[in-house]
């Protein structure tokens, strides 16, 4: 409940109690609800809030002040000071002193008071004083508001919090609205976006990133309408930059904001919080990799310890290979003695055995009439026996109808765009090639990928050089 001193007498302000002179907050005589809408302002106020006239009498009291301290308008109000009720005793001459000195500084002044409660605590309270003028703008009084210091120490650790994210964080965070555009980014997601911190407001999200648009609108959504998920997310996009698209992940979190001041909660928006794992997911993916790659090379060497015949055990080592490696692979092998290393004599491979074409199977041993495989001169398997070292070849950027025949021009099944050649090698002779094959819906090969062709090339050259001594016996 508010109250209001004037004229030298004490008037406490309730909901049906119109002041009942001109005085401070009235609105005049024909507007009898002056008074009470001077009371509701300021029991609606979040902070407590007093006021003393010039000699230091309270004036005004609202229901926070009655909150934070207990003691009612009616106790307050028309008290001097705060001596022997509300500070003690031996504080009050400077508490006193403080609060009045603001009628005559200029603009507000911030005190810390410790306050007694009615029960006898006490409550340490951050104050905000100015003075109040009259009409002939000499200090009519002052006016104070406090809250207690914990609550405005909590207030200025979450300003704090969002100054700090917005501008020092170590991670992206970006503020989305309800229509999931930017509202605020700050200048570690402005980076990682490649753009302006500005100039990312208001777009949308498939302006700012060329992929993995659709599950992070997806995301947002759910939790406009769900809430945050249980834990952070690993998102895959794919980020303009000057070079070209950029695949990177992000480790995402995301918050739901609602209007504190709203009586239901109304969604503001989104808070994303995003890292950038990149380096460290592909690290994760190259050793889980390198383990099933290394476990393929070890149960394809206790397989073709079991094959009686050195060829078909050149081929279990190429179907093992072959899982979640490639979509084809072909072994082909000199034909007649093996070429010399400089190069000069010409190579031809007679196909030695391939996988199927049509449905997926076992390799299948071919070339028994032993004729040459028709490549043309430049082809990546002959210049990959000739050269005694790993070829890479790739389609492009053709269209469908050209990678086709791109394909079909080195003897490939159609439907590959990327190809790697690994030589044969053993004894120091080359014995032929390799070839593994990717569709267009694999990724070219890698370094990482020549490595473990090249692996796979040194078992089936012992394999292959093991099956011509046996023959030659």
């Amino acid at each position: 409940m508010s109250a209001s001193r004037r004229s030298g007498t004490t008037d406490e302000l309730g909901p049906d109690e119109p002041e009942r002179d001109g005085g401070a907050g009235a609105s005049g005589p024909d507007d009898p609800g002056g008074s009470d809408l001077l009371a509701a302002l300021l029991d609606g106020m979040d902070a407590a809030l007093c006021a003393f006239d010039a000699d230091g009498v309270v004036t005004h009291w609202n229901r926070e002040a009655e909150r934070i301290l207990g003691w009612t308008a009616a106790e307050a109000v028309g008290r001097r000071g705060f001596a022997g009720w509300a500070v003690r005793s031996a504080d009050a001459e400077e508490v006193e002193g403080r609060l009045l000195s603001a009628m005559h500084a200029p603009g507000r002044q911030v005190h810390e008071f410790a306050l007694v409660t009615k029960d006898g605590g006490r409550v340490l309270v951050r104050t905000q004083s100015a003075a109040v003028r009259g009409p002939d703008g000499k200090p009519a009084g002052v006016y104070c508001a406090f809250s207690e210091v914990h609550a405005q120490i909590d207030l200025e650790r979450s300003i704090a919090l969002s100054e700090a994210l917005f501008e020092d964080a170590a991670w992206g965070v970006v503020l989305v609205d309800a229509d999931l555009r930017p509202a605020v980014v700050n200048a570690h997601a402005a980076r990682a976006l490649g753009i302006g911190r500005t100039s990312a407001l208001g777009r949308p999200l498939g302006e700012l990133l060329a992929q993995g648009v659709e599950e992070l609108e997806g995301a947002l959504t759910h939790v406009l309408a769900e809430g945050p998920p249980p834990a952070p997310a690993e998102m895959w996009v794919a980020v303009r930059t000057a070079e070209g698209e950029q695949r990177r992940c992000w480790r995402s979190g995301f918050l739901r904001l609602a209007s504190p001041l709203a009586e239901e909660p109304v969604p503001l928006g989104v808070g994303w919080l995003f890292q950038d794992v990149t380096e460290v997911k592909q690290g994760e993916q190259e050793a889980s990799l390198l383990r099933f790659r290394a476990n393929q090379l070890h149960r394809a060497a206790r397989a073709a310890a079991e094959c009686e015949d050195p060829a078909e055990a050149a081929t279990v080592h190429l179907d093992f290979a072959l899982a979640g490696f490639a979509d084809h692979a072909l072994i082909d092998r000199v034909a007649g003695p093996p070429p010399a290393d400089d190069g000069t004599a010409p190579v031809r491979l007679v196909r030695m055995a391939a996988t199927p074409s049509g449905a997926p199977g076992p390799s299948l041993l071919t070339g028994a009439a032993g004729l040459p495989v028709r490549y043309e001169e430049g082809h990546p398997a002959l210049q990959c026996a000739e050269r005694a070292g790993t070829v890479r070849a790739d389609a492009g950027t053709m269209s469908a109808d050209r990678a086709r025949e791109w394909a079909l021009a080195r003897q490939w099944p159609a439907d590959c765009v990327h190809g790697l050649c690994a030589v044969l090698r053993s004894r120091g002779r080359t014995l032929g090639v390799v070839t593994f094959l990717r569709g267009a819906a694999r990724a070219r090969f890698e370094r990482i990928d020549a490595t473990y062709a090249e692996d796979v090339a040194a078992r089936i050259a012992t394999a292959l050089d093991l099956a011509e001594t046996t023959r030659d016996r």
